[in-house]
């Protein structure tokens, strides 16, 4: 598995660090498997973008896997990712022009 961050996307704030394992990656769509590393509820009918290993973000939705989850106490679910469009390029981190 991956590490990766996920935000919420109507704010871009943080959600929490994830493993994720990408399973299909086509020029229009793409799917995968995530797993929170700490318990947490979040609700499958908000927006995501889910931020990659290279830092490379993309939107997409969630959906619980119900028949899978981590022996626990409470629970992890492992959630389906499914998003459209191409990833974004991580962005650059140019320094600020000075004033002349």
């Amino acid at each position: 598995m991956n590490t990766g961050k996920l935000y919420r996307h109507r704010d871009n704030e943080f959600v929490a660090e994830i493993d994720y394992q990408l399973h299909e990656e086509t020029s229009n769509s793409w799917w995968g498997e995530l797993l929170l590393t700490d318990p947490k509820r979040i609700s499958e009918s908000d927006g995501y973008i889910i931020e990659l290993e290279n830092n490379h973000r993309g939107n997409c939705r969630l959906r619980k896997r119900v028949n899978r989850a981590v022996t626990g106490i409470p629970p992890r679910y492992v959630y389906q990712f499914t998003g459209t469009g191409s990833f974004q390029d991580p962005p650059t981190n140019n320094p600020p022009e000075e004033n002349k």
